[in-house]
C-alpha cells in the first residue's frame, strides 16, 4: 500500500506539471526546474528509514550530477530548431546526455571524486 501511495503522489506531481504547461509553460518550467524528483526521493527515504547519512550522500550526488544533466536541455531545443522531429530529437538528446554523463563521471574519477 505504501508503494502505491508513493507512485500515486509522484505521478500526480508529474501530471500536474504537464497540465499546468497547457496554460503556462513558464510556470510549468519553474515547477519542473524545482528538484521535485529529488525532493520526493529524499522525503521517501526520510519517511522510510530516517537515514540522514543516506540523504546527505544522495543530495551531494544530485548536486554533482546537475552539470551533465544540462546537456539534455541544450541539445533538445537545438535539435527541434533544426526541424528534427520530436522523437528523434528526444533520442538524440538522451544519447548525448548519456555520453556527457559518462565523460563527466570519468573526469570526476581523474580528480578522485568518488560517487557513493
Amino acid at each position: 500500500m505504501y508503494l502505491f501511495l508513493k507512485v500515486l503522489i509522484t505521478s500526480i506531481v508529474v501530471v500536474l506539471i504537464s497540465e499546468i504547461s497547457r496554460r503556462s509553460t513558464i510556470f510549468a518550467g519553474i515547477l519542473a526546474s524545482i528538484p521535485l524528483t529529488s525532493l520526493l526521493a529524499i522525503s521517501w527515504i526520510y519517511m522510510e528509514r530516517q537515514d540522514k547519512l543516506e540523504i546527505t550522500q544522495l543530495s551531494a550526488n544530485i548536486m554533482l550530477m546537475i552539470p551533465p544533466s544540462l546537456a539534455f536541455f541544450v541539445v533538445l531545443p537545438y535539435c527541434l530548431k533544426l526541424k528534427i522531429e520530436f522523437i528523434p530529437s528526444l533520442f538524440i538528446s538522451i544519447i548525448v546526455t548519456a555520453l556527457v554523463y559518462s565523460l563527466y563521471i570519468y573526469l570526476l574519477g581523474l580528480f578522485e571524486i568518488r560517487l557513493k
